[in-house]
Order: structure tokens, then C-alpha cells, then sequence
């Protein structure tokens, strides 16, 4: 509101809104401006890339359209099990000794009859949670539940690497995963394994995934945020490609898997970080059907402390450009329909608008400087729309989704999107760097994703282990954020209001994520006027929590 109120005072000021159309209209000096070196050197790669982003844009409004085009196309009501097959459930789990004990507890908790479970904690730990975890898994086992406890001492492969291993010894015909940080339904199994085992169109079925729910969506503005961001790949992309009939990758928990889907497919493979969705288009080549369930929830813990979030996206953009450069080539030679290849090279390509989102902003003030001087009326024809085509997919990509979710309350999303386009902006430089980091083949470690416990508005994550540090991008997101603060003055210099809300798109989300980064280093409590934190809870040498 005072940005708007400063805005409208300088309008007032200079003349009023009749004063700003004539001199974006004036056509006086119209034929006098001619392009140099220097114009051209900007403004070609500034529409090349602006033109390339603009593209993407218009991808996810196709999804939107595929969304609804296909909204029949959802499977049927399995008809009920007589025989219940034998399910392994495995659990990887690395350093995650605040989760792993509500996640063995939800486990235990299964509707599914205990004879035809299989359940595996795939250890790779190097800290205390090895003996939480023991201590966790032997307690269970004493009570009866098929349990075991699967440690390695290496990390080869990572998480890839740690359920081929588990694998080798499992001896269920179906393989449910879980990450630490997830807490299933008792009826998780009950819900998922009739689509399998329907008589009718159940045998080529190779994978079902689930919908993520959250369990800390409300602890922060952060999370309020990754909430709209998740819900928005698995509401439109997900629905959209499922009801289409295209590719889409199981999200590496909160799934079941057949298991000779997963043999044929070439097993777990360690070559992306991404091995989930590796497996995904290879199971998929080998004409295995997947299934996208909305209606079953798993509820999850998401990132709190921005470096963790940072981490986690990077991971997932680097992922996917790695199984694009080894996925594609097959799917393009595959015998499959050309708009299933279309919408395989959108899905594991979009990650290259990070590298051009940099790029973008690193040129918007000098391609501010040579358009003021070709005229404004250009910039309003040819700059706006493409700007319009870039950005507001992205408010009508994650609109849909939440009215889809919540009715009644969807139209609170509108208060949110200003700050969701902004974080997507501010992660551009950590995405960028990874997306380049896969192009040239560069490689690098399974970076986790810490999780504290933490649900609801309570908890905290302040003197706990695992945080990520900030790092060199955090100063270069706050340099973004204060050059972009300079663009913006600029534009009201020259009286280039239409631009002022873009731009500040780019202050706050450069700004947020760099200062937010580096206060969360430095100030482990700082999530906007939070208390300061109790003395952190431990595990007891039992297993059990400690206080």
C-alpha cells in the first residue's frame, strides 16, 4: 500500500494518468532513434532470452488447459482385495534422528496385515541417529512388527544406492517408500494396493504415487509459500500429465512400486540426483502405467530455514537437467506419441529458466536505458506481453491448484503470490548454478534435506544439527536485490511506473532469500519476531525422546 500510495503521488505530481498516456503515446521523435553495436549487443540476447522464458510461461498454461481438458480421465474405484499381496516398506533415512522415530511409529500404525509386511530402515547415517534408529527398530521388532535394520557403511549411491541394497533382501512383490520426514495413514496400503491388484486393467500398472499434504504448512511465511509451490506440481503438473496420458515420475516417497517394474526398468541407478524420476522414464519406456492418486494424502515435513529449501530446490533442478541429458535421447527415439515427447522435454527442461532468470536480471537496467530511448510505446507492445507470458502463468499454474484444494478459501492465495513469485525468484542464482552444474557434467553429493520435527506453528530448529550453511550466493542474492533496488528508482526517475511492480518482484525475492539465508546462519531463531527457542531436544540413549 505505500508503494502504491507513493506511485499515485507521483502521478498526481507530474500531471496525472493524462500526462503519463501522452508521453508513452508521443510520437514525435518517432524514426529519430537509431540502434548501435551496444543496443543490439543488449536487446537480441535480452528477447532471446525474455522469448525463451515467455515460452515456458505459455507451457504451464497449457498444462492448466490439459488440467480441465482431460479432468475424466481420473482411474476408477479398484473393486476390493481378496488376497492381500506381501508389501516391503522401506525407509531411507540419512542423519535424521529428530524424524525417524515418528516415522517407524506411523509405520507400525498400518492397517495391512503384519504377516505380508516387510519393513526396511536403510541406514545410512554417521551420527547418532545409527543408534536412535537401532534402538528405535529392535524396540518394534520385540513387539512383533517385521521390522529390520539395515546399516551401511558407506554411502555409494546415496539414496539410490541404499534401496538397491535394500532390494537384494526384500521379499515383497510390491515396495512402498517413505522418507524420514513423512507420516502415512494407517490405510496407506489398504488405499493404494486395490489399483494394483484390480483384475481389469491392474496387471500393467507399475508405480502409484500419492498426493504430499504438510504438516508445518503455517509455521511461516517460508513454508506457507513451499506449501503453494508443492501444491501446484501436484494438483496441475501431476494432474495434468496423468489425465493427459503423459510421463510423469514418482516423487521418490510416498509411492508404491511393483517390484519386477522396478527390475525391468534397469533397477535403481545413482548417475542423477534425481533417481527417482530416472526410474520413472524408464519404467515408463518399458510401457509400465503409472498412476497419480490425488485423493490419498501423505502428510510431510517441510523445509523451515531457508538454506535447507535452497538445498533441497537445487538439488531437484540439477536432478532433473541430469536425466534430461540421459533420459531424453530415448524418449525422442522412443515409439511413443509426439505430444507425450513434447511434454517430456517441457517437464525435464524447465529448470533451464533459472540460468535465464539470472541472466534476465543482470540485463533488465541496460535494457531499460536502450528501450527508454527507442520509445515507451514500443516497450508497452512488444516487452510487456512477453513479460505477461512469463510471469502471470505462474499466478494462474498455482491459483488453480489451490482452488482445487480449498474452495472455500482458494481466493486467500492472491495475498501469497506476490511472495511465491518472488522466492522463485530470489532461488534463481542456487538453481542456476546446479542447472549449469548438470549441463557441463559436474558432479556432486546427495546434499539431504533437514527436517526438525516440526509441526504446526510449534518447534524449532534453532540449535539443531544439520542446517546448511549459507555460502557466497547469499551475497550475491542480496547484491541482485539492492541492484535491482537501484533499477527501480530509475524507473521512477523516468517515470516507468508500469515496470516499478516487476522489478520489486525482483528486490524482495533477491533480497528475502540472501538476508534470510545469511540471518538464519547467524540467527538460528529468525523467522519474523519469533520467540527465542527452548534448549534443543535430544535423543535419550534408549531411543526414546529426550528433554
Amino acid at each position: 500500500m505505500p508503494l502504491l500510495t507513493l506511485i499515485a503521488t507521483l502521478l498526481v505530481a507530474q500531471g496525472g494518468l493524462g500526462h503519463y498516456w501522452r508521453k508513452i503515446t508521443d510520437r514525435t521523435f518517432t524514426g529519430m532513434y537509431h540502434a548501435n553495436a551496444f543496443d543490439l549487443a543488449m536487446m537480441i540476447p535480452y528477447f532471446v532470452v525474455l522469448f525463451v522464458l515467455a515460452v515456458y510461461g505459455l507451457h504451464r498454461y497449457w498444462l492448466v488447459y490439459d488440467y480441465f481438458a482431460y479432468a475424466k480421465n481420473v482411474p476408477p474405484a479398484p473393486p476390493s482385495v481378496a488376497h492381500w499381496p506381501r508389501v516391503t516398506i522401506q525407509l531411507p533415512i540419512f542423519n535424521e534422528r529428530y524424524v525417524i522415530e515418528r516415522l517407524v511409529e506411523a509405520i507400525s500404525r498400518f492397517d495391512y496385515p503384519h504377516e505380508l509386511l516387510d519393513i526396511q530402515v536403510l541406514d545410512d547415517s554417521t551420527d547418532e541417529t545409527r543408534q536412535v534408529a537401532s534402538d528405535c527398530v529392535h524396540r518394534y521388532a520385540a513387539q512383533g512388527l517385521p521390522i529390520v535394520y539395515i546399516h551401511r557403511t558407506n554411502r555409494e549411491g546415496f539414496k539410490a544406492g541404499a534401496l538397491e541394497n535394500g532390494l537384494r533382501t526384500s521379499k515383497g512383490e510390491f515396495v512402498a517408500i517413505f522418507d524420514a520426514d513423512f507420516v502415512p495413514e494407517p490405510e496407506f496400503l489398504r488405499l493404494t494396493i486395490p489399483y494394483f491388484m484390480d483384475p481389469a486393467r491392474g496387471a500393467g500398472i507399475g508405480m502409484v504415487q500419492t498426493r504430499w499434504t504438510y504438516l508445518n504448512s503455517d509455521y511461516s511465511l517460508l513454508t506457507n509459500v513451499e506449501t503453494i509451490l508443492l501444491d501446484g506440481h501436484f494438483v496441475v503438473e501431476h494432474g495434468a500429465r496423468s489425465r493427459r496420458g503423459t510421463f510423469f515420475n514418482f516423487n521418490g516417497t510416498a509411492g508404491v512400486w511393483r517390484r519386477i517394474a522396478i527390475d525391468q526398468a534397469g533397477g535403481w541407478q545413482h548417475d542423477t540426483l534425481t533417481e527417482d524420476t530416472d526410474l520413472s522414464y524408464r519404467a515408463q519406456l518399458k510401457n509400465w502405467k503409472f498412476l497419480y492418486l490425488p485423493q490419498i494424502a501423505c502428510a510431510s515435513e517441510l523445509p523451515v530455514d531457508m538454506n535447507g529449501f535452497k538445498a533441497q530446490q537445487a538439488r531437484w533442478a540439477k536432478g532433473l537437467m541430469q536425466t534430461a541429458k540421459k533420459i531424453l535421447p530415448r524418449v525422442f527415439r522412443a515409439n511413443v506419441p509426439f505430444y507425450v515427447k513434447t511434454e517430456a522435454f517441457f517437464h525435464l527442461t524447465a529448470n533451464i529458466s533459472y540460468p535465464l532468470m539470472v541472466i534476465l536480471s543482470t540485463m533488465l537496467l541496460p535494457a531499460m536505458i536502450v528501450r527508454f530511448y527507442q520509445g515507451w510505446f514500443q516497450m508497452l507492445v512488444i516487452d510487456l506481453p512477453l513479460f505477461l507470458a512469463s510471469t502471470c502463468s505462474i499466478s494462474s499454474f498455482y491459483l488453480v491448484s489451490q482452488r482445487e484444494l480449498r474452495p472455500k478459501t482458494w481466493w486467500r492465495t492472491f495475498l501469497y503470490l506476490p511472495f511465491v513469485m518472488a522466492t522463485g525468484i530470489g532461488i534463481s542464482v542456487r538453481n542456476a548454478q546446479a542447472v549449469i552444474e548438470a549441463i557441463v557434467g559436474k558432479k556432486s553429493e546427495f546434499a539431504r534435506t533437514p527436517k526438525f520435527n516440526i509441526a504446526g506453528k510449534a518447534g524449532t530448529f534453532a540449535k539443531k544439527s544439520y542446517r546448511n550453511k549459507a555460502g557466497w550466493i547469499a551475497y550475491a542474492e542480496v547484491a541482485l536485490g539492492l541492484y535491482f533496488a537501484g533499477t527501480v528508482v530509475y524507473s521512477i526517475l523516468r517515470e516507468n511506473y508500469a515496470t516499478v511492480p516487476f522489478l520489486l518482484l525482483f528486490v524482495w525475492g533477491y533480497l528475502y532469500t540472501g538476508f534470510m539465508s545469511l540471518s538464519q546462519v547467524y540467527f538460528t531463531n529468525f523467522r519474523f519476531g519469533r520467540a527465542t527457542p527452548p534448549a534443543e531436544m535430544r535423543p535419550a540413549a534408549t531411543g526414546a525422546p529426550g528433554f
